[in-house]
């Protein structure tokens, strides 16, 4: 990737390109969804943003009008429901459920859909893997989704940024492998499995030709036409990187096999406290323990997380921007000696703030 970043400095490839992406970089893309999940794309698929951020952005501008309706499950990456409102829509929340590893109630989604009335929300958004639990959903979870969204006319999206982030212990199902026929969208980009977040490279995948999904792809590739291209060096070092094929799963299976240590050795540390609940992630490099404020003299999560930080000086993200009030985001991606210093100081910390004292 950086040879391939110098290679196109050094052949002055610095000038503006397509609004929706290098030709080169789409190529590239198409053939890891060839050869990742069997999935047939053209180019006309495939649009490039300035990372995610502005993916999601322009997602809600295609899809969202004044109160228009968006599913969002929680916890969920925070900017999802600020972009929503942003266009004036309505946030409709289901949870993840944290008692079966964070995975989706069907039924539930399935039932409450049937209480929302005539208008049905336009996109309903899955994030797998996920930002904050590191979860995994279970393919017949996706399945039944899916039909959820065939049955109510629901767009599907699905974030999968973390989709070489996978652990040993389990398999991961992309919702291109169960949503041939209905119309969805992938949300990826270079940031995590290329480990090159100040690229700033996401793109979407819009792989069916029904009317609505051409509707949405037409509109996404309007929506790059308001400003420039995407950074051109940038984009050709990651079509680089996906062509090296060998050497970035070489090396991707080294990191994400760190990753998954450093993850498991917090989450054995972190599952020694009593006074907190944690699940046993699967993917990406996050733990999201729940906080049991019956036995804590703590507040909220953001107490907790303020007077961990004054008192202790270890900084973790509350769950309130995440949709999940009662927790807490803890990453682990420092070399293990921080990681065992920050876990014990806030093992330490809920001992301490105890309600029967330590």
């Amino acid at each position: 990737m950086i040879n391939a970043y110098i290679k196109a400095l050094r052949e002055g490839k610095t000038f503006y390109t397509r609004g929706d992406g290098l030709p080169e970089l789409k190529d590239a893309i198409i053939a890891r969804y060839k050869r990742m999940y069997s999935l047939e794309l053209d180019r006309e698929s495939i649009v490039t943003t300035h990372g995610l951020s502005e993916g999601i952005s322009m997602i809600n501008s295609a899809f969202i009008d004044r109160n228009d309706k968006a599913i969002l499950f929680r916890p969920y990456y925070m900017q999802y429901p600020i972009y929503v409102r942003m266009n004036e829509g309505k946030v409709i929340t289901e949870d993840y459920k944290e008692e079966d590893d964070w995975n989706i109630d069907v039924d539930k989604v399935g039932r409450n859909l049937r209480k929302i009335g005539k208008k049905r929300p336009k996109y309903m958004m899955v994030t797998n893997p996920n930002n904050p639990t590191g979860t995994v959903l279970k393919r017949k979870a996706l399945m039944g989704i899916v039909e959820l969204a065939k049955d109510n006319d629901i767009f599907i999206i699905s974030d999968e940024i973390y989709d070489e982030m996978i652990f040993s212990d389990v398999e991961y199902t992309s919702i291109s492998e169960v949503a041939k026929g209905v119309p969805y969208m992938i949300m990826n980009g270079a940031s995590k499995n290329f480990d090159a977040t100040g690229f700033r490279i996401g793109f979407l995948i819009t792989p069916e030709k029904d009317k609505k999904s051409m509707e949405i792809k037409n509109k996404l590739v309007d929506y790059t036409l308001t400003r420039l291209c995407v950074n051109t060096t940038a984009q050709y070092a990651i079509a680089g990187a996906m062509k090296n094929r060998k050497e970035h799963e070489r090396e991707t299976r080294r990191i994400a096999r760190e990753i998954e240590r450093r993850v498991m050795f917090s989450f054995k540390l972190l599952s020694e406290n009593e006074y907190i609940e944690v699940r046993k992630p699967h993917a990406a490099f996050y733990l999201f323990p729940k906080i049991k404020f019956g036995e804590m003299k703590v507040k909220s999560d953001e107490d907790f997380v303020y007077r961990l930080m004054k008192e202790k000086g270890v900084w973790v993200r509350e769950g309130a921007g995440f949709g999940a009030r009662d927790h807490f985001r803890v990453v682990s991606l420092a070399p293990k000696d921080i990681l065992e210093d920050a876990i014990l100081k806030i093992n330490d910390f809920c001992r301490k703030n105890a309600k029967r004292g330590p």
